[in-house]
């Protein structure tokens, strides 16, 4: 085996402001897979995280529960390590950012930034809650849409129109803190010289570290000019002060990122670890960001061109993932396809979703589908139906005909170095975060072990004289076959490999030359995993929807009623027929619908209404739907609407939907409607 590597891994830093779901051990499971194989093959490889402890967030939701920040952040800390704890992530450390750590090393970058003249200041102006007394970011204000006027839409787009603007154009604008007129109020704020760095981004972005989908992203983003990055919030804020700015706080992207150093600094300082080594200038160490697509403007442009300022090295290499949808839609409470990991948890097994997730992860950005029919049915085929079953049903034929020694030579050699043989392929399928191939290859194994076991029929030669060692050979070499299809999985389950290194008797280690067990006692055969119970993932669903429901009823009663937009909004002023006629409504298919990246709410929606040329329109329906979702159905379009330049594109009219504070509800037409039609 090649000389061990030194490795540092990180995953994003889960926020401290509520539970974890699905969706954030998407990431941390392909991270944990990534690590346990490099430990498997010997390399020195670490793996640290912390909670993102910082912001106006956990400063409000602390203040509503009763309780200080330090206390809101660290109840959630004990629940996130018991959620990953539970499945199976096995940090090296796992800190906050809110330590002293990451407040010296937040210092100490700044500082040098501040030395190299890459931190400007300026006046802004922002709308202020003048009952809080709090600078609003945009998610803070709510009010009428500039454009079509609908009612309780954020401060940055609507959902309705799709129209994006600044909060300061909204109609009746009101804080969602405290439901107050917001007024505007100018500070002075900091600001990272991000401009300068674009000529070393460029190359930085294009040396091989990201993926070629990410590269090419962050390449518009360049050529279109960068700004400069307001680094800075006003008090109150929960977070780190700036040095010599009283009342002046670091955002909490500034620090947050910080925070996989100051975890590492903290290990380092238990285990007498050389910080340097890893972080420094000149270090030859692997360091390895494991993070959603959602946040790769800032691992990929401002987290470089702050380490490349502050002395420090950047990254080997940013691996990028999609998001998670459940049941081809995207997360959502109101829809039912959102899931915390302590509901998976309360009901089922931590390693069938590990495993599913694998089965289906690449090295690619697209998002992966959790469909729960199919999550049964592939943990089960696979799992139980090949791989346990293997060992079940051939053990006992050791155990009972042999007092569980194996025999001392193998039946067929020719299948085991076969197997043997793929160890490289599969590596390099882990290696390169192709789970889904690597996953492929092992069950391709396991499909040649239970046809080898069928052929030979042991169970007929168990009951024909003078055929005893024959079926202890059979069994054995279906054991041994066992034993290096769990040495492969171990990475995606650690658990049921440590059961099945029980069973063996034998440590699982995968090597370059991994080793047959002959005339080897095993001991005697229990279950290593169970068949998934669809009573159980329907229980699952049905405890999250309870769930979420109380909380949401707990959540109603606390929002402030100023300026809150009655359930049923008030009729528009009357018009005549002559105005409604003059809007032309059509029909149109959903051909294609795509994420929009770099914007939270937004769809683009590629539409048929019957003539030669498609139109694009982009939608605020993000919330509510997934792209798979949507392609192939009928809606019904504006398809006068004069064509509006956005900051995505152009988009070419605009989709009819209804929406309430719980959702967005897209207008399908009945069956039989065609595109093109008109709407009257």
């Amino acid at each position: 085996m090649a000389d061990s590597r030194n490795i540092l891994v990180t995953s994003a830093l889960p926020y401290a402001n509520g539970s974890l779901h699905l969706g954030h051990f998407l990431e941390t499971i392909q991270t944990d897979i990534w690590v346990r194989f490099q430990k498997a093959r010997a390399n020195n490889c670490m793996y640290v995280c912390a909670d993102d402890a910082h912001g106006t967030a956990i400063m409000l939701k602390a203040e509503q529960q009763g309780i200080t920040p330090e206390q809101q952040i660290d109840n959630i800390r004990a629940e996130h390590m018991a959620d990953l704890d539970g499945f199976l992530i096995e940090f090296d450390n796992y800190h906050s950012t809110h330590s002293e750590e990451n407040r010296e090393i937040s210092a100490e970058i700044y500082k040098t930034l501040r030395a190299n003249g890459h931190i400007a200041n300026r006046e802004i102006t922002q709308l202020f809650d003048p009952e809080k007394e709090i600078f609003l970011a945009d998610r803070y204000v709510k009010g009428t849409c500039p454009k079509c006027k609908a009612e309780d839409q954020y401060g940055d787009n609507c959902e309705v129109c799709s129209a994006t603007y600044t909060p300061h154009e909204l109609l009746n604008p009101f804080s969602t803190i405290s439901g107050a007129t917001p007024v505007e109020k100018a500070s002075t704020h900091f600001f990272f010289k991000l401009p300068e760095f674009t000529d070393m981004l460029k190359q930085w972005t294009t040396s091989g570290s990201l993926q070629p989908q990410i590269a090419n992203k962050l390449n518009e983003w360049l050529e279109s000019g960068l700004q400069e990055w307001d680094i800075s919030r006003d008090a109150p804020y929960f977070g780190f002060e700036i040095p010599d700015e009283p009342g002046k706080y670091f955002y909490v992207w500034l620090d947050a990122p910080i925070g996989y150093m100051a975890s590492f600094k903290n290990y380092c300082d238990k285990n007498d670890v050389d910080f340097d080594q890893y972080w420094g200038k000149d270090s030859t160490a692997e360091l390895h960001h494991f993070i959603g697509k959602d946040i790769i403007n800032f691992h990929g442009l401002f987290w470089p061109a702050m380490l490349e300022s502050s002395g420090y090295r950047k990254p080997t290499a940013v691996h990028t993932h999609g998001f998670l949808t459940v049941n081809g839609a995207k997360m959502s409470k109101s829809r039912g396809t959102f899931i915390t990991g302590r509901t998976y948890l309360d009901h089922l097994n931590p390693e069938y979703l590990r495993y599913y997730f694998a089965a289906k992860l690449t090295n690619q950005v697209d998002d992966i589908d959790l469909n729960l029919e199919d999550f049964i049915a592939r943990v089960n085929s696979d799992l139980i139906g090949k791989v346990v079953n293997i060992a079940s049903r051939s053990a006992k034929f050791i155990t009972k005909g042999n007092d569980g020694i194996m025999a001392d030579a193998l039946h067929r050699p020719e299948l085991w170095h076969e197997a043997v043989a793929k160890s490289s392929v599969i590596a390099a399928f882990f290696e390169n975060r192709e789970y889904s191939k690597a996953s492929r290859e092992i069950m391709a194994i396991a499909d040649a072990t239970n046809e080898y076991f069928d052929s030979c029929e042991p169970w007929k030669l168990a009951k024909t004289e003078g055929k005893e060692a024959e079926v202890i050979a059979v069994a054995s070499q279906c054991i041994n076959l066992f034993k290096l299809i769990i040495t492969y999985l171990q990475p995606i389950l650690p658990q049921t490999a440590l059961k099945a290194a029980a069973f063996l008797n034998a440590p699982l280690q995968w090597d370059d030359e991994i080793q047959p067990l002959l005339s080897h006692q095993i001991n005697k055969f229990k279950p290593l995993m169970t068949r998934v119970d669809k009573d159980k993932v329907d229980a699952m669903v049905d405890a999250q929807a309870k769930a979420i429901a109380k909380e949401q009823k707990s959540t109603a009663k606390s929002k402030p009623a100023a300026k809150a937009a009655s359930a049923i909004e008030p009729l528009a002023k009357e018009i005549g027929f002559d105005d409604f006629i003059k809007t032309d409504l059509r029909i149109a298919k959903i051909i294609k619908a795509e994420h929009v990246e770099g914007a939270k709410k937004l769809l683009k929606l590629t539409l048929d209404i019957g003539l030669e040329q498609p139109r694009q329109v982009f939608s605020g329906i993000k919330s509510q739907y997934a792209p798979e979702q949507l392609e192939g159905k009928l809606t019904v379009m504006v398809a006068n609407l004069a064509p509006r330049k956005m900051k995505f594109g152009l988009s070419e009219g605009m989709v009819l939907a209804a929406a309430d504070g719980n959702g967005i509800y897209l207008l399908e037409p009945h069956d039989g409607a065609i595109p093109g039609l008109r709407v009257s």
